[in-house]
């Protein structure tokens, strides 16, 4: 396994960076597979790690990438679709996927990490939750023996989710989604990383469905005032319906990369917890750190 590489696609991603750190720190031989490939600066000298581009619809890209690999973690995601380029939840999130699935199955990989999130159902009105779904069933039937993992809301130094909460502190009063009382259980992407290196290795596993979020199950609203207290930011704390949410999300979509999304404003009205009967970080030897523990890292003050 030591001599056989590890392919992370996606590898540049938030998620994925974390995941080849971790990789390397591990002693790994990593390949980085990415539209848009490149190494990371932190790189010593004897780090056995190489990229190379990789779109998961370009069939011959994804089997160069394979070649040499013994394990393979797909941490591909796409937020906002961009149709004039290809780029959908269905051609990522599911034909992608499964695609990728059925190549490692033909490559001879020994273990696929599939990376999902919590919550996903095909009944879901958002249709990125619904391509989730749909792309965990696409990467079973390819390769039955793959591992999905499903994180929840994920935080950590440079992330989208905090970032924004920052921003909005910005502003006279602090906007709520509905009253805050979405409950979520943030996870520090560096937990998720070693969650995803540890499912990668070649031990016999029991299961194969996980679903990883932090120690804490936390209201939104409860997450924006640790975020207020720790930037000494005091801010009267606004409810907003989520019909305004959404009229605001639709105006943004106008716009190259919107900063929120329809998909992403429903999902802020599901709670986003781990569900019982599945592999969690327990499983697995794993404490996940607590968010506010962590904001000093995540955070700098404005």
């Amino acid at each position: 396994m030591r001599d056989a590489h590890t392919v992370v696609f996606g590898g540049t991603g938030f998620l994925g960076r974390a995941i080849v750190r971790e990789l390397v720190e591990a002693g790994r031989s990593v390949r980085i597979a990415a539209r848009h490939p490149q190494l990371p600066e932190w790189l010593e000298a004897g780090d056995r790690v190489e990229a190379v581009a990789c779109d998961l619809r370009n069939k011959q890209q994804v089997v160069t990438a394979l070649e040499g690999s013994g394990a393979v973690i797909n941490a591909v995601s796409l937020y906002v679709e961009r149709p004039r380029s290809g780029l959908t939840f269905e051609e990522i999130h599911v034909t992608g996927a499964g695609q990728l699935a059925r190549l490692a199955r033909e490559a001879g990989v020994t273990r696929l990490v599939h990376v999902s999130g919590i919550g996903t159902t095909d009944t879901s009105p958002s249709a990125y939750v619904r391509a989730r779904a749909a792309g965990e069933r696409a990467v079973i039937d390819a390769l039955p023996k793959a591992v999905i993992l499903r994180p929840s809301v994920l935080f950590g130094p440079g992330d989208a989710f905090l970032a924004a909460l920052m921003r909005l502190a910005q502003l006279p009063v602090m906007p709520l989604f509905g009253r805050g009382n979405t409950l979520l259980q943030p996870v520090h992407v560096a937990d998720v990383a070693r969650a995803s290196v540890s499912l990668s290795d070649m031990r016999p596993l029991t299961r194969r469905l996980f679903e990883l979020g932090g120690p804490e199950v936390l209201r939104y609203r409860q997450i924006v005032e640790q975020v207020l207290a720790h930037l000494e930011c005091r801010r009267p704390l606004m409810p907003m319906p989520f019909a305004i949410w959404r009229l605001t999300a639709a105006m943004l979509a106008l716009l190259p990369n919107p900063p929120l999304t329809r998909d992403q404003v429903i999902l802020m009205q599901l709670d986003t917890i781990v569900s019982d009967g599945v592999g969690t970080f327990n499983d697995l030897g794993i404490v996940p750190r607590t968010l506010h523990d962590s904001l000093p890292t995540c955070l700098t003050a404005p």
